[in-house]
């Protein structure tokens, strides 16, 4: 009795086993069982798709026999980190995440179902071409949206692969898309953000006067700008990139105040672009003393900001404060919020066409209406991030764009030629 027993007791656990091993796996059928059909193999997948850029050009196409990519090698290098590869090694490409777009599953049969499917996109396969090559090699990042419809023209990442070559040695960062995934010492181009919280913070920002001999010092802890610009109003401070001048800024708007605005403009949290996470960014939220703030306001500290992010800013500023949320795909309903005060926005976009027109020389971007900030972010050990972000003034063109280049001298001689070749070549497009 005692053998039949614990034979009994042996079944009806073997069998609770199986019960929970069946629990366990219909879980996970259910969960999983599309990517297990739909997994990265032509042999598993009866279906077909492809990505196509604004002009109807295809970037990337699958069918049940094969996988393609764009006809020449420049236009998948420079397009990478938007069409992505079909093993999903960068985690920004469309192939990976919206592959379930263009798939269909059946849960009761647990078989693909054959269909096709095509993601128009926004961004022109010529212009991030023109981007790419123009970073001659050097690691960093490009932006272009238009602000008045959330469009994306252009998005590259220096360095990139071909993904159809699969002898290519990718280069230092090849699979990180620097314009979601990083964040960066912002530099100079953060003078921004501190201005607006300032124009709407510090009640006699436009009578003050500021005095700049190169070094100056708050708290006893020195300050320290490019060169010396001696008086000089708030306008001038912001064309003139003057450090001294910033950091009084910073101090005057104070720091949990500057901090709800770095906040309330998006730059601490991550984002989504079509579903995409991008990286969040850094700035002293604790208290840290006057001399830490004033460095803070001018972009250094321990700021850090996703290009990504400084996008959305530039975009809002010239879209009379008003966001139109960046969108990948064609069609798209963006949101729209407003992101900042539309008095706020008019001014700060009339300081940054000063900065054009006073520092930077008009003459050196001819036809383009340009409102901008350049900055050189010092990382510390010697080595700096150069900058350029703006927008262009221009209904026709309504364009915002955000250019960082590492390892870089300044962003006006790194970054700007960047900006310039991409947005004269996208005027000159869409005319």
């Amino acid at each position: 009795m005692k053998t039949i027993a614990t034979r009994a007791v042996s079944v009806l656990l073997l069998a609770g086993l199986i019960l929970v091993g069946l629990g366990v796996y219909i879980r996970r059928y259910v969960e999983h069982g599309a990517a297990w059909a739909t997994a990265y193999s032509r042999l598993n997948s009866q279906s077909g798709g492809e990505l196509l850029d604004r002009n109807g050009r295809v970037l990337a196409a699958f069918d049940a026999n094969s996988n393609r990519y764009a006809a020449d090698s420049a236009t998948r290098v420079a397009n990478y980190h938007v069409t992505g590869d079909f093993y999903g090694r960068t985690g920004t490409g469309l192939l990976s995440g919206f592959w379930s777009r263009m798939q269909g599953f059946s849960l009761l049969t647990g078989t693909t179902r054959a269909q096709s499917g095509t993601l128009n996109l926004t961004v022109d396969a010529d212009l991030n071409r023109v981007a790419y090559e123009a970073f001659y090699g050097r690691r960093g990042a490009a932006l272009l949206v238009n602000y008045r419809t959330g469009e994306l023209l252009a998005m590259t990442s220096s360095p990139a692969v071909d993904p159809a070559d699969p002898d290519a040695i990718p280069g230092d960062g090849a699979y990180i898309n620097r314009c979601l995934s990083s964040s960066f010492v912002p530099g100079s181009t953060f003078k921004l953000i501190t201005a607006a919280a300032a124009i709407e913070t510090v009640p006699n920002i436009f009578e003050r006067t500021f005095y700049c001999e190169k070094e100056g010092s708050i708290a006893g802890v020195p300050i320290i700008c490019v060169g010396a610009h001696y008086t000089e109003n708030f306008e001038q401070a912001l064309a003139n990139s003057c450090n001294i001048a910033f950091a009084q800024i910073a101090v005057s708007v104070g720091q949990n105040t500057l901090a709800r605005y770095v906040k309330d403009y998006g730059f601490l949290d991550p984002h989504r672009l079509n579903g995409i996470p991008t990286a969040a960014g850094n700035f002293p939220t604790e208290f840290v003393g006057d001399p830490e703030l004033g460095w803070a306001g001018v972009g250094q500290s321990t700021d850090l900001v996703c290009p990504f992010s400084m996008l959305r800013f530039v975009a809002a500023v010239g879209n009379g404060g008003v966001l139109v949320e960046p969108t990948l795909l064609l069609g798209d309903n963006p949101v729209r919020e407003r992101l900042m005060n539309p008095d706020t926005a008019e001014i700060l976009g009339g300081m940054m066409n000063y900065n054009v027109v006073a520092h930077y020389g008009q003459e050196n971007f001819p036809g383009l209406k340009l409102c901008a900030k350049t900055g050189t972010g010092e990382r510390g050990d010697g080595t700096s991030n150069g900058w350029f972000v703006g927008f262009l003034a221009d209904e026709d063109h309504p364009y915002a764009f955000v250019v960082m280049v590492e390892d870089a001298q300044f962003g006006i001689t790194d970054a700007a030629p960047i900006a310039t070749a991409v947005l004269t070549a996208a005027v000159q497009k869409y005319h």
